[in-house]
């Protein structure tokens, strides 16, 4: 398995991973669809990457960075279909994200997620990520989203 940076042949790949994720435990939500329908708009022409998980040609996993106004980026979209979970892959994602970022000069890594999503935020605090307190979090686009969090890097 390899981790690569998105290619047009992943479009398909990237929606339906993160429609299996978000519509097992939530809604698809307009920012979601934004995203989904137009990565390449609605983040990489942004100044964003997304990171794909692959097993041989078959994409498995996959996340984005977006750029952020104060040149952190939030990761987004951050899911592993089901078969291939319990491989590492999340953590091989993070890092890709991790390191992108700090290669970027970015001060912060930033997120939105869900308390019910335990095995994410096992994940996002192994690798140092600190939840964002009471009137601290800004405003989400998201209704799922309760849980604010940053990793700083600078």
């Amino acid at each position: 398995m390899r981790i690569i940076d998105y290619e047009p042949r992943h479009a398909e790949a990237w929606r339906t991973l993160n429609e299996a994720w978000i519509t097992r435990w939530f809604a698809i939500e307009p920012k979601d669809r934004k995203a989904l329908d137009d990565p390449e708009g609605a983040i990489l022409a942004q100044g964003g990457r997304i990171f794909i998980a692959e097993d041989g040609e078959a994409a498995v996993g996959c996340v984005a960075l977006a750029p952020m106004d104060d040149g952190g980026y939030e990761v987004a979209k951050m899911t592993v279909a089901e078969p291939a979970r319990g491989a590492g892959l999340g953590r091989r994602l993070m890092q890709a994200c991790v390191e992108a970022a700090r290669a970027a000069g970015a001060p912060r890594l930033y997120l939105e997620t869900n308390a019910r999503l335990a095995p994410a935020l096992g994940l996002y605090r192994a690798f140092g990520f600190r939840e964002i307190e009471g009137g601290a979090a800004p405003p989400s686009d998201y209704q799922r989203c309760d849980v604010w969090m940053e990793l700083r890097l600078a």
